[in-house]
């Protein structure tokens, strides 16, 4: 009996120690990553980080899909019920879903809504048609305007800055609510005069929309946008650099939020920590995804994460890396 016990002692302590090590999640586990359209940002950086993760799929288990869907406001409530394991949001809907506020009222809190890291700067972009007559976010009322799909952060963000006016959907003359790869086309065949878009910069979107025709970035400014930014920490008073699209050398001032990775807190540590170190220990593939990207780093990716708390297996990772 001595013996049989030394010999399963001598087999079982080095396996045991491998699996220990290699952070091996004992069952399989699939995720899935909300996105966005597949023309804006969100949709390549979802689809960069699954093949990130499912390149050492064999070793930790977890294997990542990517979906295409409305949007921030989407994903959120898709991470609420389950639909979504995670998701990229703008961080003041990711604010509003934590806390039960704005368009999440009727929701309520969703104290299971957690961060895994915040991405890139994410102006809101209005973009006219140059004979328009659109100088100003205020030139908008008895307009054209594509105010973005349901369920988009871009038409969410639309609406609290209509509310801060006071203006209702009827104040414009014509209202359209499409996909961010159908607005330009819109835009150019004279169909609607101005459209929104919330987004990194450059933007391929808004390159076509200054290319396929005359159209202008325009400033979105004023007191109920510095109200705005006083009142609320996810705001920020932003500008977008000139020359970056045809026909727009000066710089656009307009109201800016971030783009967030978050997670629903039902996710498993294990997960969420091999999805960290998978985006982390390749940083420079992760900022080759889109031009939005370039310039993160992975303290600032770390640092801006304080509107909700962070996943426990994302500071896990966070702490191990000497970034918390």
């Amino acid at each position: 009996m001595p013996i049989r016990c030394f010999f399963r002692s001598a087999v079982l302590t080095p396996v045991l120690f491998f699996l220990l090590s290699a952070n091996v999640i004992a069952e399989p586990v699939d995720i899935s990553i909300g996105t966005a359209g597949v023309a804006g940002v969100y949709y390549p950086l979802g689809g960069g980080i699954c093949r990130l993760v499912n390149r050492q799929r064999s070793q930790h288990g977890v294997r990542c899909t990517v979906e295409s869907t409305g949007g921030s406001v989407y994903n959120l409530r898709a991470l609420r019920v389950g639909e979504l394991d995670l998701g990229v949001v703008q961080s003041d809907w990711q604010h509003h879903a934590y806390h039960g506020t704005a368009v999440f009222v009727g929701d309520g809190p969703n104290s299971g809504l957690r961060t895994v890291f915040s991405v890139h700067p994410e102006p809101f972009t209005l973009v006219a048609r140059a004979d328009a007559g659109i100088r100003s976010f205020n030139d908008l009322k008895g307009k054209r305007v594509d105010i973005g799909f349901p369920g988009s952060g871009p038409r969410a963000t639309l609406e609290v800055l209509m509310a801060a006016k006071g203006w209702q959907m009827e104040d414009f003359l014509l209202v359209s609510q499409l996909k961010a790869s159908d607005q330009v086309k819109a835009l150019c065949d004279n169909k609607v005069d101005a459209m929104v878009y919330t987004v990194g910069h450059p933007s391929p979107i808004i390159k076509a929309a200054t290319t396929a025709c005359d159209s202008v970035l325009v400033s979105v400014a004023g007191e109920e946008v510095q109200q705005l930014v006083a009142e609320h920490p996810f705001y920020r008073a932003t500008d977008i650099p000139g020359g970056m699209y045809r026909g727009n050398e000066q710089l656009t001032p307009t109201l800016g939020v971030g783009a967030a990775f978050v997670a629903s807190a039902r996710v498993p540590d294990e997960a969420i920590y091999q999805v960290v170190k998978s985006v982390f220990e390749n940083i420079e593939h992760f900022r080759s995804l889109h031009p939005a990207l370039h310039s993160l780093t992975r303290k600032q990716m770390v640092r801006n994460t304080q509107a909700v708390p962070l996943h426990s297996g994302a500071v896990r990772f966070y702490r191990e890396a000497g970034l918390l």
